[in-house]
């Protein structure tokens, strides 16, 4: 992988982790899925992450599902782990170093784990520079993931992650464009690239300088958000249909997720079971699998106008 283009533009899925009926990580489904998410054109991907259910994994799971999702990819695309959880600063930087070892490009810090709710940003940078000097020569990304709870990055903080020079990659989930217009002036000009996980304010957001989309929808129709990519800043017209459409079908988050996208995967051909740490499958109800099928048939017959229509 080319060291100055490790981060490159465009969607990075937010990658679930399947699992068997007897709860032990399905590592075949996994295989399947990789491959589904290449074959969609998609970038780059973000293993062990919240869709991953990372709270809910060990850490010997954790670093099995890097090492394997860095293996399988073979170098094709770029991939990019977190999966540091726990409490303490000393076992977090023991988490961080084994998943470096697993060869990935970058490894994410979660926000809210560099510091508490009530610290301030002077702790967390404290916390964050100790990171920086016991895991040397490593890439770093940051996730605002939103459990246990939402700790968003502040201009100041962006700025003194620029200057490390060890921060290329941002998944921001302020959900705001007045927010983002301002972190993406603090970070202008450098290698750290801003990431939208909203797919409301997704088309807004690249125009105004974001890198591309890492979002839970990827787990659903990566290509439509390939497309809006590569045609939003040549056909705008096009593009404002895609975010349209994106933008609304984004509810299906709101559903029973991460249940609802397995069961979605199921039906584009993966042998991936419900089964779930975070969610009980058994809450996905009858009418939900109706309303997951007719999603999919609209974004089949929607992805075929798309790459057709020139406006």
């Amino acid at each position: 992988m080319n060291k100055n283009n490790m981060i490159p533009n465009g969607v990075w899925p937010t990658m679930l982790t399947p699992f068997t009926q007897s709860n032990n990580v399905d590592f075949n489904a996994l295989e399947e899925l990789i491959e589904w998410y290449i074959e969609r054109g998609v970038n780059g991907l973000f293993a062990v992450c919240q869709s991953s259910e990372m709270f809910y994994l060990s850490l010997e799971e954790r670093i099995k599902i890097a090492h394997f999702v860095k293996e399988k990819v073979s170098n094709r695309i770029p991939v990019i782990a977190s999966g540091h959880v726990s409490d303490s600063l000393n076992n977090q930087i023991e988490e961080l170093k084994m998943i470096a070892d697993t060869g990935v490009e970058a490894v994410v810090l979660i926000s809210n784990r560099i510091a508490g709710e009530n610290e301030s940003d002077d702790v967390w940078k404290k916390n964050a520079e100790i990171i920086l000097e016991k895991v040397p020569e490593i890439i770093f990304g940051i996730y605002e993931c939103p459990y246990p709870y939402k700790r968003l990055m502040s201009v100041n903080l962006l700025k003194w992650c620029v200057s490390t020079g060890r921060l290329k990659f941002l998944k921001d989930t302020c959900c705001d464009l007045g927010q983002l217009s301002d972190k993406v002036r603090a970070v202008k000009g450098s290698n750290l690239k801003i990431f939208n996980a909203n797919a409301a304010t997704l088309l807004d957001s690249m125009k105004m300088g974001c890198a591309g989309y890492s979002g839970v929808m990827a787990n659903f129709h990566p290509e439509l958000y390939v497309l809006l990519m590569n045609c939003w800043s040549a056909n705008p017209e096009k593009a404002q249909k895609l975010q349209d459409y994106l933008g609304f079908a984004s509810l299906a988050e709101y559903q029973l997720y991460p249940v609802n996208a397995k069961y979605y995967l199921n039906l584009e051909g993966l042998n991936i079971d419900l089964k779930t740490r975070s969610k009980d499958a058994s809450s996905f109800k009858p009418s939900m699998k109706i309303e997951v099928v007719q999603f999919r048939r609209t974004n089949l017959n929607f992805t075929k106008l798309m790459k057709y229509l020139i406006v």
